[in-house]
């Protein structure tokens, strides 16, 4: 497994990419947890910490279908760039100007929200000029890819929370900022980022969202984002019957640790057949790795039955991005992946909320049920679609920028 990973990241500006990814990727991947410390730190009430977050949330969410079509418009460094730098200084506004003025507190998060750039629907964007035109080296890239989003949101809390202890909330809010704009500064310097260019596209008000296959897929991935988010909720309610906050951070590393090892082995194999129809099977296992939960047994078992509810999550995320190269639009690329992450981050944002009235009603097993019906509607989903599914456009695994494939066709560029 480790090696065609290992493989993977030799392949020339792989790893230069990736890495320069997840740390442009960080300002957003942390922003919940910085505005939220920085909040509090400042006076503010728990409500407008909350409050902020969500707007820097929902703004995010606007921004980064707007801006990955205008990557594929425009190209990568001249969207990716000064977008990261306008977010960094939506961030640094909240930093100087602080809560007192709660106005330009929540113009300060539209702008870093907004702003945030599309770095991840990118890198996807890049993968097949990067290695070469064998969709099972980029589809292991996909995995790969899925895998590395765990370890950064893991790792991320951890750089806010030890950069606080040194510093301060406020420069904990504009270091990770400025290693944002560094890694995306790393990434539009790069040969594949500056040379790639989307294929020429149709004019068309909709852009990506013209796609039936697109829009069932993004229908079905609201509902996994909302039974991700349902649990950290649900998770929150059983800790604080069964062990207070370490139980918590115990379940949520459980919970990252199982999509790491299911991602890792997904992308470790080749897989035959059509990605639609994997991903309604993978869908459907990470909807029973759910039920489980709502048997809140103690905390040792609960934390297995979290690890294992894990485990189909990267794999269904490195499927779900094979699906949308295959039905995105000729020249939406970028777009189609942003809408991706837009739909996943605006159902997990249901799911949060969805899930506290439900506790508050029900109890812990009733929280762990939304978790369970978002998945069984997000099976539903695909399944109803599957005949708009298994249609598909035109891959794009063998496309990319002019450059790409002429240094392909030269050799320059390892196969896959």
């Amino acid at each position: 497994m480790a090696a065609g990973y290992a493989e993977l990241l030799r392949t020339r500006h792989a790893a230069r990419l990736l890495a320069g990814t997840l740390v442009g990727r960080l300002p957003n991947a942390t922003a919940a947890i910085a505005i939220v410390l920085f909040v509090r730190a400042e006076g503010g009430s728990y409500s407008l910490a909350g409050a902020l977050a969500a707007v820097y949330g929902v703004a995010n969410a606007v921004g980064q279908p707007l801006l990955g079509r205008a990557v594929d418009l425009y190209g990568q460094p001249r969207v990716q760039l000064p977008s990261a730098v306008v977010a960094a200084l939506g961030m640094a506004w909240l930093a100087w100007a602080g809560t007192g003025s709660a106005l330009v507190a929540y113009a300060a998060m539209v702008v870093a929200g907004f702003f945030s750039p599309p770095l991840e629907g990118g890198l996807r964007a890049l993968w097949p000029s990067v290695l070469g035109d064998r969709e099972d080296r980029v589809h292991a890239a996909y995995a790969l890819d899925a895998v590395a989003q765990e370890i950064m949101y893991a790792v991320g809390p951890l750089i806010v929370t030890v950069s606080i202890a040194l510093w301060s909330p406020a420069g904990a809010l504009l270091l990770i900022n400025a290693l944002g704009v560094l890694g995306a500064l790393s990434v539009v310097v790069s040969e594949p980022s500056r040379t790639w260019r989307s294929e020429p596209r149709e004019a068309h008000w909709l852009g990506a969202l013209r796609s039936p296959g697109l829009r069932a897929l993004l229908g079905a991935f609201f509902f996994v984002g909302m039974a991700l988010g349902s649990i950290t909720v649900a998770a929150s309610a059983y800790s604080d019957r069964n062990g207070g906050q370490a139980v918590y951070g115990w379940l949520m590393a459980a919970l990252g640790l199982g999509a790491l090892v299911g991602g890792v082995v997904y992308g470790a194999r080749q897989w035959g057949g059509a990605p639609e129809r994997r991903l309604r099977l993978l869908v459907a296992l990470l909807a029973l790795g759910y039920l489980p939960l709502l048997l809140t047994p103690g905390p040792v078992a609960m934390t297995a039955l979290t690890a294992l509810a894990g485990v189909f999550l990267a794999p269904t995320i490195a499927c779900a991005f094979i699906v949308v190269d295959r039905h995105a639009p000729v020249g939406t690329v970028t777009e189609a992946f942003s809408w991706l992450v837009t739909f996943f981050g605006v159902g997990a944002a249901a799911g949060t909320a969805v899930a506290g009235p439900a506790v508050e009603l029900g109890g812990t097993v009733t929280g762990f049920g939304v978790a369970g019906a978002g998945g069984a509607a997000a099976l539903v989903v695909l399944t109803a679609t599957q005949r708009i599914l298994a249609a598909p456009g035109r891959s794009r695994t063998v496309t990319g920028s002019a450059a790409g494939l002429a240094e392909a066709a030269e050799g320059r560029l390892v196969g896959n």
